[in-house]
């Protein structure tokens, strides 16, 4: 069984992580998502999606659920993971005041889970007093060290020069990382979790109509022939800047098949069961205007392990 994409959002108090939990399990589209959090009190959920609900979970019409996680996240985790059929996804709303990189070595540490990312988001309407305040600064800067995207949420808070100086201070803490700015923590699960990025249906990729089309770009293609992991691994770690998350599945020899993902900083490329449709194919998310799909495209063929 492959590993289950496990996510981290992080962010200090009041920055919008249960309001994003909240749009991720609204839009979940069929994934059978785990939620572990702190405190069910703080999520109010909407009580539409509420099946039933016990004293350490709450199942969601959707098949979505959310588990407390108490004082003890191993004994949550191994609930989840023992679970049949297996989740789709596990996402971990980390405290306000906790280092998501602490919860995310979990996934490292075990082999059932895959890191897909560590989000951060921060409240644009007043990160930046926060960061120079000296009670609050460390518990700022600190969930960004290991950041794979930056949410600017609540901008519409800001004008265009705060928002400028927010992104300019992100950079300083997290160079190369992603940031987008949002409203109310309004963005599409394609870009939050590769298991949403990339859905194979009937032959094909399935349209993503969830991304905003002002604001994102995607790039997909149906690729054809065999392809180099040592190429495609150097491809990865050396990506045109413009993409946010990318995921597909490529074939390295006749029965062969590689898992390819990025995310931010992390990239992955292991070895894979065939896609559910068994056919190759390679999907990227960007900003509008910034997704280099031309460049993607030379990039992908100098990977072919068949030269002609």
């Amino acid at each position: 069984m492959p590993p289950i994409p496990f996510t981290v959002i992080g962010g200090f108090l009041g920055a919008g992580k249960t309001t994003l939990l909240n749009r991720w399990l609204s839009h979940a589209d069929g994934q059978r998502i785990a939620v572990l959090v702190n405190d069910f009190g703080a999520i109010n959920i909407d009580a539409g999606l509420i099946a039933h609900s016990g004293a350490d979970t709450i199942a969601l019409t959707n098949g979505c659920v959310c588990c407390s996680i108490g004082d003890d996240l191993t004994q949550a985790l191994l609930r989840v993971l023992s679970s049949e059929p297996p989740f789709d996804a596990v996402v971990v709303e980390a405290s306000g005041v906790s280092d998501p990189w602490r919860i995310a070595q979990f996934a490292i540490a075990d082999p059932r889970l895959l890191l897909d990312g560590v989000i951060v988001l921060l409240d644009a309407s007043c990160a930046l007093d926060q960061a120079v305040d000296p009670l609050l600064k460390e518990s700022i800067e600190r969930p960004l060290a290991h950041a794979d995207l930056v949410v600017l949420n609540k901008s519409d808070l800001v004008d265009a020069v705060t928002l400028d100086k927010l992104r300019d201070w992100v950079g300083q803490h997290a160079p190369q990382v992603p940031v987008i700015a949002a409203v109310h923590a309004d963005l599409p699960l394609a870009l939050l979790g590769s298991a949403g990025l990339y859905r194979a249906h009937g032959g094909g990729l399935k349209s993503l109509p969830a991304l905003h089309a002002t604001q994102f770009d995607t790039w997909s293609v149906q690729a054809r022939g065999i392809y180099d992991a040592a190429l495609l691994r150097a491809w990865l770690h050396d990506l045109p800047p413009g993409v946010l998350r990318m995921k597909g599945w490529l074939q390295s020899g006749d029965t062969s098949w590689l898992e390819l993902q990025f995310a931010g900083r992390r990239t992955s490329l292991q070895r894979a069961a065939p896609p559910p449709n068994g056919a190759q194919a390679l999907v990227a998310i960007g900003l509008a205007g910034q997704l280099p799909s031309q460049e993607l495209e030379e990039g992908l063929a100098r990977c072919s392990a068949i030269k002609t």
